[in-house]
């Protein structure tokens, strides 16, 4: 699935952006200042990113900056509420594929982005690592350190979902609509269920329960590549 990291910090703005493209078939993932915003960019995990320039900490410029001289291609379309001609000459310049100023309308970013995604084809991820734990997607593989670990397809996806996201605390209702589906009952404690299996398959330690708010996967720095 195409994911889109959304850089932003005004919530409304953000969520709409969310809601409109996971509406359209597009995974998402917020944060809200820049130093996630690079942070989350240089994973590779991410097809596109929506950019704001006024972040906090690192602005959008400097996130932008950051990413063309680590030759990091990523596609970037500059969502700001900046109009002014010097702005949008310095975010192209600096290396952004488009530049679009709020107010905004949903339909024309969405358009953007599909242009953008359909411009630049960039290889598949096929392996997701988060330490020494690791899902091959192409293959369906689990290995933990050097030991190969049997998932179901709920299991894979559900660890799936947590590798990328290491480190994020994922609500049930997140992990529930990602897994299983909109339509599965939101009473359920189906996740709770499958969670209890993942910890017995990787290690108790690897899953930490964030009382109230749901689970986060925890441990070492995530990386994520492709093979061939």
């Amino acid at each position: 699935m195409t994911h889109i990291l959304i850089a932003e910090d005004e919530q409304g703005i953000s969520s709409l952006i969310e809601k409109g493209l996971r509406g359209n078939g597009l995974d998402t993932t917020i944060v809200t200042d820049g130093d996630s915003a690079l942070r989350q960019a240089q994973t590779g995990e991410y097809d596109l990113m929506v950019l704001d320039l006024g972040l906090p900490g690192k602005d959008g410029f400097t996130v932008l900056r950051r990413l063309r001289e680590s030759r990091n291609a990523i596609p970037v379309v500059i969502l700001t509420a900046r109009t002014s001609v010097a702005d949008t000459v310095a975010g192209l310049q600096g290396g952004a594929d488009d530049y679009m100023s709020k107010p905004f309308r949903f339909e024309e970013l969405l358009a953007r982005i599909r242009l953008r995604l359909n411009a630049v084809p960039r290889p598949p991820v096929t392996v997701v690592r988060h330490g020494e734990f690791s899902l091959d997607l192409r293959t369906r593989r689990a290995v933990v350190g050097d030991r190969a670990v049997d998932l179901t397809t709920r299991e894979f996806l559900l660890a799936e979902m947590f590798l990328r996201h290491p480190g994020q605390v994922l609500s049930r209702k997140q992990l529930l609509s990602h897994v299983w589906g909109y339509d599965f009952d939101p009473g359920s404690n189906v996740v709770d269920v499958y969670v209890r299996y993942l910890r017995r398959k990787l290690g108790s330690d690897r899953i930490q329960t964030v009382r109230g708010q749901g689970y986060r996967l925890v441990g070492e720095n995530v990386a994520v590549g492709s093979h061939g």
